[in-house]
């Protein structure tokens, strides 16, 4: 999301939600998709004329970024997008892995199949995507796959964590990946957790989902495999 008026799409506003809202959950996705980029300053003004609306609705979404971290108020200027560092990168890996990675193993032989298959057409979504370049869509995709996916464990605290998680988060590298034609070929990762997941594999559940958490840290620091 550039300050040029060159951005990504950015969403249909609905009426589901105040319009505060939707504007920070679109925040949020062009954050984790590296599209507003750590360092730079952008102007609540200019954000506002990309969305179509009001300056008062873009200020109030960067302050409730800014209050979980994502970025930071920068006087008279506007919010500066924060950077993660290595370490940072790290933790956020370590955390998702030992939450992550168990609770969708469990799942295999437990799930019903019916379950597992619902989440099919969104993983497929995340595939089109990829295909397209749509990287917002992908994000979105992705990150309503997992959630959907861990929710299928019943822990509705776990799904709220891994979900703040997943908002710090920066898929740096997806425009490198996207640029290279490898974007889908990740994407393709969900279908093969999902085939797993409908074998009642769960040797190969943990290790197809111990790999995908690890290649997405690669991406995060745009070092895609």
């Amino acid at each position: 999301m550039s300050e040029d008026g060159g951005g990504p799409r950015l969403p249909v506003m609905t009426g589901r939600q105040s319009l505060r809202e939707q504007v920070a959950q679109a925040l949020r996705d062009a954050l984790v998709a590296a599209e507003m980029r750590p360092g730079v300053v952008y102007s609540a003004p200019v954000l506002a004329a990309q969305f179509g609306v009001s300056a008062t609705p873009v200020r109030e979404a960067m302050l409730d970024l800014a209050k979980e971290g994502l970025v930071e108020a920068v006087r008279n200027k506007g919010f500066r997008v924060t950077e993660l560092s290595e370490r940072d990168l790290d933790e956020l890996t370590e955390i998702r892995r030992l939450l992550e990675v168990p609770t969708v193993t469990r799942l295999a032989g437990t799930c019903p199949p019916e379950d597992i298959e619902r989440l099919r057409p969104v993983a497929e979504e995340m595939v089109a995507a990829a295909e397209r370049g749509d990287l917002l869509a992908y994000v979105n995709a992705d990150l309503r796959f997992h959630m959907d996916l861990l929710g299928l464990a019943g822990n509705a605290h776990l799904v709220e964590l891994a979900r703040d998680l997943r908002y710090r988060a920066r898929l740096y590298g997806l425009r490198t990946m996207s640029q290279r034609g490898t974007l889908a070929g990740s994407a393709r990762e969900h279908l093969d957790i999902l085939s797993a997941l409908a074998r009642g594999d769960a040797e190969a559940t943990r290790t197809l989902m111990d790999h995908h958490i690890q290649h997405v840290r690669g991406i995060w620091a745009d070092r895609p495999e």
